[in-house]
């Protein structure tokens, strides 16, 4: 403990010092996996990454993959924040623009990454990858539905059945869609989206239909 620093204070600058070095080994999760790929991560690599001694390491993490898990227990998180973001910066009635800006959101979230989920990808750790999306799509459809969806069906009618389903096939589908289809263009992704969920009469393109 610090001189002049009380016993609370010392515990909470202990915590936080925990939890930076926990976050420099998450981090260094995501990059080495990124570079080498997650069939060469080892605990050795992730250690000398970070600078830190095995013994830290296990005392975060019972096993390499328990570090894994944790990592993309944070990029989910990081996923529902930004979607969060595109939520609250949306302008009401203007599905249009909502449409568009969350095409921009999902490119960059699939498609922009170069990380652990490609390497997962590519390493054909097809479980792994497969489980991930599983809990991205669940997660996502959930929020949206909470908020999005919400807010939508008090102006308008909500035209689709099994609401958190048809989210959770959309999403699923546009990962592996935009993964494989990298160059798809934008306006694309966005009458896929529209389409599935009935609101193509809200956007410029089909405002002249019935």
């Amino acid at each position: 403990m610090k001189e002049g620093e009380t016993k609370q204070e010392s515990s909470h600058r202990e915590r936080l010092s925990a939890d930076d070095r926990r976050r420099d080994i998450l981090s260094a999760v995501r990059d080495l996996c990124a570079e080498q790929g997650v069939g060469s991560l080892s605990v050795s690599s992730i250690t000398e990454r970070v600078g830190c001694t095995r013994s830290l390491f296990y005392h975060y993490f019972p096993d390499k993959q328990a570090a894994i898990d944790a990592t993309l227990d944070d990029m989910i998180e990081d996923v529902i924040e930004q979607i969060g973001a595109w939520n609250a910066s949306r302008v009401q009635g203007d599905i249009d623009g909502a449409l568009d800006s969350v095409v921009v959101l999902l490119k960059r979230l699939i498609v922009d990454q170069n990380d652990l989920p490609l390497s997962l990808t590519s390493t054909g750790d097809a479980t792994l990858y497969t489980g991930f999306v599983h809990r991205v799509a669940d997660h996502a459809a959930r929020y949206v539905l909470d908020s999005t969806v919400r807010d939508f069906s008090r102006f308008h009618s909500v035209r689709i059945d099994h609401v958190y389903e048809t989210f959770y096939v959309l999403i699923t589908g546009l990962v592996m869609f935009m993964r494989t289809h990298p160059e798809a263009p934008e306006a694309t992704i966005k009458d896929i989206i529209a389409s599935t969920l009935h609101i193509e009469k809200y956007t410029a393109k089909h405002a002249d239909r019935s």
